[in-house]
Order: C-alpha cells, then sequence, then structure tokens
C-alpha cells in the first residue's frame, strides 16, 4: 500500500462527528487492521474530534496520514484554552483519557494547535 494523506474539513459541531468516525474506520480498512483495530481507531477519531471541537475552531480541519503500518490523523485546534472554562476542561480531560485508551500514541502540539493521534496496524487496545 502506497502511503496517502485525506484531508476532510467539516463543521465543528456534534452533527458531523460521525463523518470523521467513517473516514478513520474506512481509512483503518485500507490499512489492514482487525475488526478490533478498526473499532480503536474509530473510537480515537471522534474523541480527537470532540477534543477538537472543545477548543472552539471555526472548522474541524483533519489531515489523516495512512500507510501500510498505521493511521495517523492530525487535528487543528481553536483558540480556547481548557484553562479559560470549566466546562471545557472538562470535556478535554475526557477525551484524553479515552485517546490514551484506544490510541498507540497522541500528544497536543500548542504551538501549531495541534493535536496527533496514532493507530498502529497490530496493536489493539482494552477500552
Amino acid at each position: 500500500m502506497a502511503d496517502s494523506v485525506i484531508r476532510l474539513s467539516v463543521p465543528a459541531e456534534p452533527e458531523y462527528a460521525r463523518s470523521v468516525r467513517m473516514m478513520a474506520a474506512n481509512l483503518a480498512v485500507l490499512c489492514s487492521m482487525n475488526v478490533d483495530e478498526v473499532e480503536d481507531a474509530r473510537m480515537a477519531a471522534e474523541e480527537a474530534f470532540v477534543y477538537a471541537c472543545a477548543t472552539r475552531p471555526h472548522a474541524c480541519e483533519v489531515t489523516f496520514n495512512v500507510s501500510a503500518d498505521s493511521l495517523s490523523m492530525v487535528f487543528l485546534l481553536g483558540d480556547v484554552l481548557p484553562s479559560e472554562n470549566e466546562e471545557i476542561a472538562e470535556q478535554i480531560s475526557m477525551a484524553e483519557l479515552l485517546l490514551s485508551a484506544v490510541s498507540d500514541e497522541y500528544q497536543i502540539l500548542q504551538d501549531s494547535s495541534e493535536l496527533h493521534v496514532t493507530k498502529l496496524v497490530g496493536v489493539v487496545h482494552d477500552a
């Protein structure tokens, strides 16, 4: 499989979470992930979407990087910091907890306002 980059832009609204989840699941299948790995990738995409939306971006911009051994997702974040709002802090805290359970790597890059999430082929998590 050749490496591929796919970009998705959806409104940062809850009703568009399904679009992000389904894209992640489809791309995980293309990476030859098994059913449990596809579910992990789907859940990771959903939690990253929740995290990104909590930061109040204009739109949820996601870049998917597909390779034979992984699916990586980069979510652009908005300007709102968790320290500015208790409700946002709670949403982000829960999303981070779930991301740590279902992804192989995730990190928030404050200097570039990005959330990076990676799901590796051959690794299943018990969420």
